[in-house]
């Protein structure tokens, strides 16, 4: 399935509302209603990774170090719609 680039915006980037750092509160989905701190932005793709928030497993192979394989779950991007923003992360100043 291709994806459709978004039109670019500021030097090549899309702009978000939220930015890594920030506490926002998830309004849709399985986890509506959960707070958590942005990890990760990924503007052109309109995602964030937030801590806590979209878990998935994922299954790790058999190798010779760990013969038995694992399960580990480990956080997925969300998309910006379905966030919202609760607190603005610390501002960083600049020439400071």
């Amino acid at each position: 399935m291709a994806t459709r680039k978004q039109p670019l915006v500021l030097g090549g980037e899309l702009k978000l509302h939220v930015k890594a750092g920030d506490t926002v509160e998830v309004i849709a989905g399985n986890d509506k209603g959960q707070n958590g701190v942005i990890l990760e932005a990924y503007p052109r793709e309109q995602r964030v990774l937030v801590q806590g928030v979209n878990k998935r497993w994922r299954h790790r192979k058999p190798t010779q170090q760990n013969p038995k394989g694992e399960r580990i779950q480990e956080e997925r991007p969300i998309h910006v719609s379905n966030i919202k923003l609760v607190e603005s992360g610390p501002s960083k100043k600049r020439g400071a």
